[in-house]
């Protein structure tokens, strides 16, 4: 199932990627926890934990950095216990504010990729509105004192 989002943020283009990429546990909805386990340098190949939480059920993650080019992309590989995902934010200059694009893709294991193949199309609606809310969060965290507070 892939699901994809867009936003305008009013930051320079170097602050949203640092605070987008540096700071997920700040800004995101589902996301409790965000550690860094080894970083690479570079960042590509770097591995993390990531705990979320939604709907009261707490999900952990093992990830690495699968793509990092300041200011422009980055993407991510996560691993669950019920599916995989495969995340990769872009972000562009435009004329001083910053468009972030996130793609993303999940691919179920075991009963959740039936469940997935059942009704991915209803899935896939509710997985685009909470795109689109983790975008608006991070518009909010950026524009309303993020950089201050995360610097």
């Amino acid at each position: 199932m892939k699901s994809e989002g867009s936003i305008e943020i009013d930051r320079p283009i170097d602050e949203v990627f640092r605070l987008t990429n540096d700071h997920v546990a700040e800004w995101s909805i589902i996301v409790v926890e965000n550690e860094m386990l080894d970083e690479k340098p570079g960042r590509v190949g770097s591995t993390f934990r990531t705990v979320t939480e939604e709907n009261g059920k707490r999900m952990e993650f093992q990830g690495v950095v699968t793509h990092h080019e300041p200011p422009h992309g980055s993407a991510i590989h996560m691993t669950g216990s019920m599916f995989d995902i495969d995340a990769a934010y872009f972000f562009e200059d435009v004329g001083g504010r910053t468009r972030v694009t996130q793609k993303s893709s999940v691919a179920g294991k075991g009963f959740f990729k039936v469940l997935l193949f059942l009704i991915g199309w209803m899935m896939h609606k509710a997985s685009c509105k909470a795109t689109q809310k983790e975008l608006e969060s991070l518009k909010r965290f950026c524009e309303q004192g993020g950089v201050a507070a995360a610097s």
